[in-house]
């Protein structure tokens, strides 16, 4: 016997035709906007899966964010304020330089989704310490990510650290933060032991006027 038909939720066919809709970065912040609302994103498991259909509903096009991936030559990457979103989440544009990566990090409580927008990057997945810890941190996985593909993260998954493995090609990523914040805890792959670390976004003055900076990176 065939299962009985269920209705779509309202939720469910909302989300829908928010993704069907979602053609430009500018679709998708407003997208985002709506479906976040008031609320932060691990308020509530729905929103996580819904914003993760947004961003993979997404294709990247560089005409819609290049304005946002601002580098700058010599640093590891840099992070660009997209959108200050509900002010429990905001939207950020990382640019990596090549064979660049970030340190072990936490998230100091927020949760992130990424979209790598450009490049190819790996995420390194480590367990967090424990006071037994005396051989370096334990390594989980070792994940790629492609151009297009989404991932999620947060500090019970544990910590991790992003890499462009590009000798030639920057790599660029859009983060969601929920909550956003400014400090984390980065760890050393050895001893385990924390140190705090400063990593706010730089705010663009005028986004549109920029051009010098930008990387080079496929649409």
């Amino acid at each position: 016997m065939s299962p009985a038909y269920q209705t779509p939720s309202s939720d469910a066919l909302a989300n829908a035709h928010l993704s069907t809709n979602v053609k430009t970065l500018q679709d998708l912040i407003a997208a985002l906007n709506q479906t976040m609302g008031d609320s932060g994103l691990g308020d509530d498991p729905r929103t996580v899966r819904q914003a993760r259909k947004l961003m993979q509903s997404y294709v990247s096009h560089s005409t819609d964010w290049s304005q946002y991936a601002v580098y700058h030559e010599g640093a590891r990457y840099t992070r660009n304020l997209v959108d200050d979103g509900n002010g429990r989440y905001n939207l950020l544009m990382i640019v990596w330089g090549e064979e660049q990566s970030s340190p072990i990090h936490d998230h100091a409580g927020s949760h992130c989704m990424m979209k790598l927008l450009a490049g190819e990057l790996n995420e390194d997945l480590y367990a967090w310490p424990t006071t037994a810890t005396t051989d370096g941190l334990r390594l989980k996985r070792t994940a790629p990510l492609k151009t297009n593909s989404v991932a999620y993260m947060s500090d019970k998954l544990g910590l991790h650290r992003i890499a462009n493995p590009s000798r030639g090609t920057k790599a660029v990523s859009l983060h969601l933060y929920s909550p956003p914040y400014e400090m984390c805890k980065v760890f050393n792959e050895e001893t385990g032991a924390a140190a705090q670390l400063r990593c706010a976004a730089e705010r663009l003055r005028n986004p549109a006027a920029v051009s010098a900076s930008r990387p080079s990176s496929p649409s």
